[in-house]
């Protein structure tokens, strides 16, 4: 884990240079670079050799989210790909203003104009690779209903609603910008809730996944992770589309 994170620095340092250099709208992020001197000329065939394009570019996101997006291989590090890109429009957002607090992503994006931004996260919401394996879960039968339970239905007795009822009956995300819970890993959804939990990732008010976080107990959340994490998954598996329901929590990041 502490060398996937490290190679994930890497990524974000070589993402932030070239996104001083070269973007597709033309954006200037950074003072520019002194000219080389004139006997020292940058040998044309290396840069003739890579295209100049969104893909190339954000080959380093793919080194912490997994070749197109699709989660690493470490169990830590989310699927980007095929999320609604207002979604990963918010999260790019949120993580340059300082509502989500996570270095490498924060030294990623912290000089990138709302322009490309959206850019990234439009390409990365085409993107449709295979779903890995689902993970395997040591959990008791009892655990696994539990978490079930809290999905499908929530828990009136928390004033809990049910994941599905905001991220779709299927899981799968809505269309505009909440995301798909079905192919995470484990991991990493614990991990956002103690986030959420103790305020490390926010959002636009009302934060509707704070309020539901503090609602819930650790076994509660981590019943719901195992039971998540754990779902066989279709390989055409697509956000649906807005419904324009009244969602039971009103929440900031989602339109209404």
């Amino acid at each position: 884990m502490d060398q996937a994170r490290t190679s994930c620095r890497r990524a974000a340092v070589v993402f932030a240079a070239a996104a001083g250099v070269a973007l597709s709208a033309g954006f200037s992020f950074a003072q520019p670079a002194p000219a080389p001197a004139a006997s020292t000329p940058a040998p044309a065939s290396i840069s003739a050799s890579i295209p100049d394009t969104i893909a190339q570019r954000l080959l380093a996101c793919t080194a912490c989210h997994g070749k197109e997006g699709r989660a690493a291989s470490d169990g830590y590090y989310p699927r980007i790909a095929g999320k609604p890109d207002g979604y990963l429009y918010n999260q790019l957002l949120n993580f340059r203003e300082g509502r989500r607090q996570y270095r490498p992503m924060i030294y990623l994006v912290d000089h990138l104009p709302d322009a490309y931004l959206r850019e990234i996260a439009v390409y990365f919401s085409s993107q449709h690779p295979p779903y890995p394996p689902p993970q395997r879960v040591n959990v008791s039968d009892s655990v696994m209903e539990r978490g079930k339970q809290l999905v499908i239905n929530g828990d009136a007795s928390k004033n809990v609603p049910a994941c599905a009822a905001c991220h779709g009956s299927a899981l799968t995300g809505v269309l505009p910008s909440t995301p798909a819970l079905i192919g995470l890993p484990r991991d990493y959804i614990n991990a956002q809730f103690g986030a959420w939990r103790n305020g490390t990732r926010r959002a636009h008010a009302p934060d509707c996944m704070a309020q539901i976080a503090e609602r819930l107990s650790r076994d509660d959340i981590s019943a719901a992770s195992a039971w998540l994490a754990s779902q066989p998954l279709a390989p055409d598996l697509l956000p649906a589309a807005a419904s324009g329901a009244k969602l039971p929590l009103a929440c900031g990041s989602v339109p209404q």
